[in-house]
């Protein structure tokens, strides 16, 4: 899979994610500052998750300080689920139940370690495809037409 990452300001957790991601088998790709500097959210947020729409990447992931303002602005693109996630359980619930396709991250809560077992259970778990979750996802679907 090719993975799309954004974040409004550099820090630990870029370089570990990256790695990460690679580890897992996949390519990813950063959008966002270098170290010392700082990007707004919003637009780091935006150009990833409209990368994911388009199809030109698989999935994101998504993160600034507390990762509220990042699902906002990822779940603002059509055709994007934005799961804010802290720990690996709720990960494997957004990609079951939701079929979630970006995974937002707070920089302020999340350690090293937590986002390993966050990466890994979200890489390990795929989408639900019994009849009951497909008709909640066709009614999630439905909201982007209101």
């Amino acid at each position: 899979m090719r993975i799309i990452l954004s974040s409004d300001e550099y820090g630990n957790l870029i370089p570990t994610i990256q790695k990460a991601v690679q580890k897992a088998g996949h390519e990813c790709s950063y959008i966002g500052p270098g170290p010392g500097e700082e990007k707004d959210w919003p637009d780091v947020t935006s150009e990833a998750a409209a990368k994911v729409a388009s199809g030109q990447y698989d999935e994101g992931i998504v993160m600034c300080w507390t990762g509220t303002g990042a699902t906002i602005a990822a779940n603002k693109v059509k055709g994007i689920r934005a799961a804010l996630c802290a720990d690996a359980e709720t990960a494997r619930g957004a990609r079951v139940w939701n079929h979630a396709n970006v995974l937002a991250l707070s920089m302020r809560k999340t350690s090293e370690a937590l986002v390993a077992e966050i990466l890994e259970a979200w890489f390990a778990t795929p989408f639900s495809d019994d009849e009951w979750n497909r008709k909640q996802i066709q009614s999630i679907n439905r909201l982007d037409d209101r």
